[in-house]
């Protein structure tokens, strides 16, 4: 499996928002194309992208969460790291 800067994605990565019921379905399918989270409360997860336009990309994400800081209701925030098209670091969290 690949990611969007090419190289591949480790199988067993779970996937953000993918129900904790599902099993092995938590995994990336082939045909997605993934960013990998790093660092902070969601580091290793993966981001399913497919269909976002470059500007949404390059944008980052506001992702709920129960881990971060402000627990239940939460937010972590990722960033697309610099030259890497793969790979959304941590920026912080947010109520």
């Amino acid at each position: 499996m690949k990611g969007m800067d090419g190289n591949e994605q480790p199988l067993t990565a779970w996937v953000y928002g993918q129900e904790h019921s599902a099993g092995s379905a938590r995994g990336p399918r082939p045909g997605r194309s993934y960013v990998e989270l790093t660092g902070g409360p969601l580091d290793g997860l993966l981001l399913d992208v497919t269909g976002w336009t470059r500007e949404e990309i390059d944008t980052g994400v506001c992702l709920q969460t129960e881990r971060g800081q402000f627990g239940p209701g939460g937010r972590a925030m990722y960033d697309p790291r610099p030259g890497h098209l793969g790979h959304y670091d941590w920026s912080g969290d947010t109520p």
